[in-house]
């Protein structure tokens, strides 16, 4: 039988058209899940919200999954407070709801419903600073500045958590009312971190507007 008429395929030749057909599947197959993927998209769920930012009522129609630092920084552009981490372990986004100090990073808007909200830039202006800014001021207690908002926000939390009688880890006894003590107000402003190193200068700013307070 003559032979001379059939076709041979080399090596690189299979490996070619394996590779451009594998490509071509892969492709497809890429294409299919993406199609799906579009299909199924889960459609927002939007939810009002209102709540009273700095003295003035807010209210707004938002995404169910927004967090309270995104309301309050991409929705009422109250940018001061800070997103540092946005996993509640440095504590540049604090802020007080209703007088109590929190992550706003780690809680949604919706759960805020009727809450008074204070960030940094309702606590003092330019003109008229708080007394913990002025003292942070004074003390030099900050370097790059970007965590000084949440700073300042917990710092004056800890200062009426002191007063109100609630105490720490470090508390002398849990009978007796805690002391703005340096190791007092070092333990209670742990969760804030400075990354710039500004701690002593910190407690000395807090230190003064405590002994004002008494």
């Amino acid at each position: 039988m003559d032979e001379s008429n059939e076709s041979t395929i080399t090596r690189r030749e299979m490996i070619a058209a394996t590779t451009t057909a594998v490509t071509a599947l892969a492709f497809s197959g890429m294409t299919g899940v993406q199609a799906t993927s579009i299909q199924h998209t889960v459609p927002l769920s939007l939810a009002q919200v209102s709540f009273t930012v700095n003295g003035r009522a807010q209210s707004l129609n938002m995404d169910t999954r927004t967090t309270l630092l995104d309301a309050l920084r991409e929705h009422l552009q109250f940018t001061g407070t800070k997103k540092g981490c946005d996993h509640g372990q440095c504590g540049a986004c604090t802020v007080l709801v209703n007088g109590r100090r929190i992550n706003s990073c780690l809680s949604l808007a919706l759960q805020h419903q009727g809450d008074t909200i204070t960030t940094i830039e309702g606590l003092g202006t330019p003109d008229k600073l708080h007394p913990m800014q002025a003292a942070f001021v004074k003390h030099d207690g900050y370097q790059c500045g970007y965590c000084t908002p949440g700073q300042i926000c917990s710092a004056v939390a800890v200062l009426n958590e002191i007063k109100a009688g609630i105490p720490s880890h470090v508390s002398a006894s849990l009978l007796e009312k805690p002391v703005a003590t340096n190791m007092e107000l070092r333990e209670r402003m742990s969760g804030n971190i400075c990354r710039c190193g500004a701690y002593s200068n910190i407690a000395e700013a807090m230190s003064e507007v405590a002994q004002k307070q008494a």
